[in-house]
């Protein structure tokens, strides 16, 4: 097995394939008569042919060393995944080589922050580090094959720096 280091999760670094959903400093605006700071339009859903829906996902947590076998896509939408309690996940994805995932990268969340994968990026599975792994996904809702697999035949094995 090959292995891939886990690295934290900055911006810049996870660019690619999508965007870090993190509260800034300092808000955008003061709302609520100036009781709650918005953090404005930390991203965008980016859907096609349907509609942008809100569910929540119950997942088993992992540990590390994590076996990934498989990643995945969603060429009709982007996927946010915001963690509704303050525990780190594993986040990972692949850059797209001719339709085959490449090399995969994965990083560490900090505690509270989420993440939205770009439309068509190859990425692994939700996988909380801690319970409970409850989250609230922002993806496309409507028919049509929008899920891509690929197993790896020789699995990676993922590890903490």
């Amino acid at each position: 097995m090959t292995t891939v280091t886990a690295r934290p999760l900055t911006q810049s670094a996870f660019a690619p394939f999508g965007s870090v959903i993190a509260r800034r400093p300092d808000p955008d605006m003061l709302i609520n008569q100036g009781l709650c700071g918005r953090h404005h339009a930390l991203a965008l859903a980016d859907i096609s042919d349907g509609t942008p829906g809100i569910s929540l996902f119950d997942a088993q947590p992992r540990s590390l060393p994590y076996r990934l076998d498989m990643v995945e896509r969603h060429p009709l939408g982007s996927q946010a995944f915001l963690p509704l309690y303050e525990t780190s996940f594993l986040v990972i994805v692949a850059p797209d080589e001719s339709g085959r995932p490449g090399t995969p990268l994965a990083f560490l969340t900090q505690p509270g922050e989420g993440i939205q994968i770009a439309r068509n990026t190859w990425h692994g599975v939700l996988t909380p580090l801690a319970p409970p792994g409850l989250f609230a996904v922002i993806d496309r809702i409507g028919e049509g094959p929008n899920l891509q697999e690929h197993w790896f035949d020789t699995p990676y094995t993922v590890t903490a720096e």
